[in-house]
């Protein structure tokens, strides 16, 4: 059991994680790297993905701030040796102080002030909880309330950073997190089935570490909360420091802890001798502006784990949100690499990735990428996704160029293709009624298609990572055409049905639209020709026609 002394996040163990060996844990930060040579850590152990993916940010940002690498090359030095837990130790106690999540002084992701307000249960600290509207109505159907009475320190610190991290909209005064409510993060996992550290270390940024000065303008509970109300934005190196990219605090809370003898944490099940049961708010917390596409170290933005686009350009930039169903490889373009337009760009995280961390550390490793986050509709969570993909690349440059092209060709054919399916499968279906797509299930046509076609997708940037020549890029944009064909072909079939008793009239407009999708990925008529010239296919040269008639 925890001792009722107070906890800081940085001295005292309080991580769970499970070693390569099966073998489970409880770490303070700094022996993240402990045992990495024969036991490595190489998950973390919270019962909850959501908390799991926010101690990614969290560790990411601790070491972003107390001991990043300057540049590329103490970057790999770092990559081929890892640092030893003492060293991290003393990185970290720099800014130990600002860590305590209990006690006298300041306290972590908690306002400067003891606020004088209601208790909230302690359920709410969680995204996906049910809030006080939805129990009033009683609507509390999938997420049930009351699930969580207590949580222990661990539990409810992990819970804090993730609320004040992706807050959400929470009504009048209540501000959504620095990258706007429920914003998407993106993580390159660099090796198959390696350490905690390799994830750590791929993904920070370059920089500088905090300097003492700057304490209270990188950990805004340390120093009075700036209200985000009478328009006092809190603004990147005008009254914060980049660093507190990882540290916003736009809720202003303060927890309720009470000694319990033998308190049980409700969440994980591991005893402490403190517990939180609810805790306080008020309104307007720091109301963040501006930060999103702000330059953050060598190369890098603000924020450094999530992409972010804009409507056009010459607007403010926004982060990137995650979608129902998850992110798969149609997000291409705006994830892993940018947008033909410019107006979307992936996370600066996996550009350094992708332009020069993994030719230095090797790509022979297959890395792979995360993404996850909260899908959520104003205030409501509707879901946490994940999703990993496979984050192929080479080690020549000028290569990379060419693969991140035709990358972008896959997918800007692939979403033609989807597009004329979709249209197909109404007209057969309903001719020219008026129908929602998403009522019917169309939809679900669209997405079957776009994972019938994933593999094949990787399968090709694979090829063209590994081969070389224009006519060797032709050939795979032959291939993906005709796999678009396939399994477009292949769902319109499987939805579309003729029966016996079929009217003539329903199997008439079945025949047309299918004849239409056909031709469409066979690169005929006006869609056809379209889809061929996305993938710079050459077209056919057609045929001139004889004439008949006597000559004069």
């Amino acid at each position: 059991m925890m001792e009722d002394r107070a906890l800081n996040l940085i001295s005292d163990p309080w991580l769970p994680v499970r070693r390569r060996s099966g073998a489970c844990d409880v770490i303070r930060p700094a022996q993240i790297v402990d045992g990495v040579a024969d036991d490595p850590v190489v998950e973390f152990a919270w019962p909850r993905a959501d908390l799991r993916v926010a101690a990614y940010e969290f560790l990411i940002g601790l070491v972003a701030t107390a001991c990043p690498p300057t540049d590329r090359r103490s970057w790999l030095g770092v990559w081929r040796r890892a640092p030893s837990v003492a060293t991290l130790d003393d990185a970290f106690a720099r800014i130990a102080d600002a860590f305590w999540l209990d006690g006298p002084g300041p306290r972590f992701l908690q306002d400067h002030e003891d606020l004088s307000s209601g208790s909230e249960p302690v359920e709410r600290l969680l995204i996906d909880a049910p809030g006080e509207s939805t129990i009033k109505r009683n609507a509390d159907l999938f997420v049930h309330r009351g699930q969580v009475g207590r949580l222990g320190r661990p539990a409810a610190a992990m819970a804090l950073f993730t609320l004040q991290s992706w807050a959400p909209s929470g009504g009048a005064g209540n501000l959504t997190g620095l990258r706007g409510g429920g914003p998407l993060t993106t993580l390159v996992l660099p090796i198959e089935g390696g350490s905690l550290w390799n994830v750590i270390w791929a993904n920070v940024p370059y920089g500088v570490p905090v300097k003492e000065e700057a304490m209270g303008t990188t950990f805004p509970w340390m120093a009075p909360t700036i209200a985000g109300k009478g328009g006092r934005d809190v603004c990147a190196d005008v009254n914060a420091s980049l660093l507190q990219c990882w540290w916003g605090m736009p809720r202003r809370i303060r927890l309720d802890f009470e000694n319990i003898a033998d308190g049980i944490c409700d969440l994980t099940g591991s005893p402490d001798a403190v517990m939180v049961a609810g805790w306080r708010q008020r309104p307007y917390g720091p109301k963040y502006a501006g930060w999103i596409g702000m330059p953050y170290g060598a190369g890098g933005t603000v924020h450094p784990l999530t992409p972010r686009y804009r409507q056009k350009e010459g607007t403010d930039w926004l982060a990137v949100h995650p979608q129902p169903g998850g992110i798969g490889y149609r997000h291409w373009a705006g994830v892993v690499v940018e947008s033909a337009d410019a107006n979307r760009l992936p996370a600066s995280c996996v550009v350094a990735w992708r332009n020069e961390r993994g030719r230095d550390a090797g790509l022979s490793e297959n890395p792979r990428l995360l993404t996850a986050g909260f899908d959520m509709d104003n205030m409501k969570a509707r879901s946490f996704v994940e999703s990993e993909m496979p984050l192929p690349g080479t080690s020549d440059a000028d290569r990379q160029e060419v693969l991140d092209e035709l990358a972008r060709q896959c997918v800007t054919a692939a979403k033609q293709v989807a597009d004329i399916l979709r249209s197909c499968v109404r007209d057969a279906l309903f001719g020219k009624e008026k129908v929602s797509v998403d009522a019917t299930g169309i939809s679900n046509v669209q997405e079957r298609f776009w994972m019938d076609t994933e593999g094949s997708f990787f399968a090709v940037l694979h090829g063209a990572g590994t081969s070389t020549g224009d006519d060797a890029d032709l050939a795979l944009k032959k291939s993906w055409l005709r796999t678009l064909g396939q399994a477009a072909m292949k769902e319109f079939d499987a939805t579309v049905t003729l029966e016996p008793d079929t009217a003539e009239t329903e199997a008439r407009r079945s025949a047309l639209a299918r004849r239409r999708l056909g031709a469409a990925v066979s690169g005929m008529g006006k869609e056809g020709v379209k889809i061929m010239e996305i993938l710079d296919i050459p077209l056919p040269v057609k045929k001139k026609q004889k004439t008949t008639g006597a000559a004069s």
